[in-house]
């Protein structure tokens, strides 16, 4: 049986403990609500560069070409003969997340062998060490790791990389399909493995938003350039969509993080009860023992010798 010294060691070492899981758990829950809004914001801006879109395409047969890097103009008719694959997968670089980065991973390879491009050429960039890692452990080289953005408003930057990186790829590496994987955050603590196929671009989609009402009485119209409008409209679409990406990203990890905060709260809280319970009970045996001393020793001294 363990002293009373040392559970009283035990039980302020997991009260120490239950402070760290309190803050973690505010962390997570600030964390995600600051990418929940980021998410938000960028839904309206998002939706107003799919209907400008819709309206350039509108009466377009088939895209305008486009010739330079996505930097300047995405480079997006390339020749079809070209099937490799470029992935970028969004993970953490930190862990107390669950299987965060493990079902990512599993959800990645999976798609990636079902794409129409070939499994056995690809090339990967992964947002996050610890996704690498995971990935790297599957047996898949990783060509470049990016670091996860440390807030929202840190997103930009990492998105203006990734979006240099595929101009690189498809340069130099004959990439023609990108894919971004991601975990989409499904409100309350869960999340849902996803994947997009980024590159190349289905404008089909926006010729569909035809089927919608306009929001408004006065029909759209532009008086640029029309090849030089869509370039930089595709361009934006592009950003938005890896932005949405890497924030919904954040907001699954510190979802998936704070769930385990709650559950590892759950477990302190049971193991500081039962520490405690038997503090209690050895203090009460030390203290049941102390008095049978003294009653033992009072009844020694007060005894009177027989004759």
């Amino acid at each position: 049986m363990e002293s009373l010294e040392q559970l009283h060691k035990q039980r302020n070492s997991l009260e120490e403990l239950r402070t760290i899981v309190t803050t973690m758990k505010a962390l997570s829950a600030a964390s995600v609500r600051q990418y929940e809004q980021a998410v938000t914001a960028l839904a309206g801006y998002y939706r107003t560069v799919e209907r400008g879109l819709h309206v350039v395409l509108k009466n377009t047969a088939s895209a305008p070409p486009v010739t330079q890097n996505t930097s300047q103009q995405p480079k997006l008719l390339q020749s079809r003969h070209r099937q490799r694959l470029g992935s970028i997968v969004f993970g953490s670089d930190h862990g107390l997340c669950g299987r965060f980065n493990e079902d990512i991973t599993t959800f990645a390879l999976e798609r990636m062998q079902s794409s129409p491009a070939d499994p056995n050429n690809h090339v990967l960039l992964a947002v996050g060490a610890r996704v690498a890692a995971s990935l790297e452990h599957e047996g898949h080289m990783v060509e470049d790791v990016f670091l996860v953005p440390g807030s929202a408003s840190q997103i930009t930057l990492s998105v203006q990389q990734i979006l240099l990186k595929i101009d690189e790829w498809r340069e130099q590496n004959g990439v023609h399909y990108v894919y971004l994987f991601y975990n989409r955050h499904s409100g309350g603590k869960g999340y849902r493995p996803t994947g997009f196929e980024l590159l190349p671009v289905n404008l089909h989609r926006f010729h569909r938003l035809e089927e919608e009402v306009w929001p408004s009485r006065s029909l759209p119209g532009f008086t640029m350039n029309h090849e030089q409008l869509f370039t930089r409209l595709l361009r934006q679409y592009l950003f938005v969509t890896i932005f949405r990406a890497c924030a919904e990203s954040q907001a699954s990890e510190h979802s998936s993080r704070l769930s385990a905060m709650q559950s590892a709260q759950r477990n302190l809280d049971d193991r500081i009860e039962e520490v405690t319970m038997s503090f209690r009970r050895a203090r009460q045996n030390v203290i049941t023992s102390e008095l049978l001393d003294v009653v033992s020793g009072f009844e020694a001294i007060t005894k009177t010798p027989s004759n």
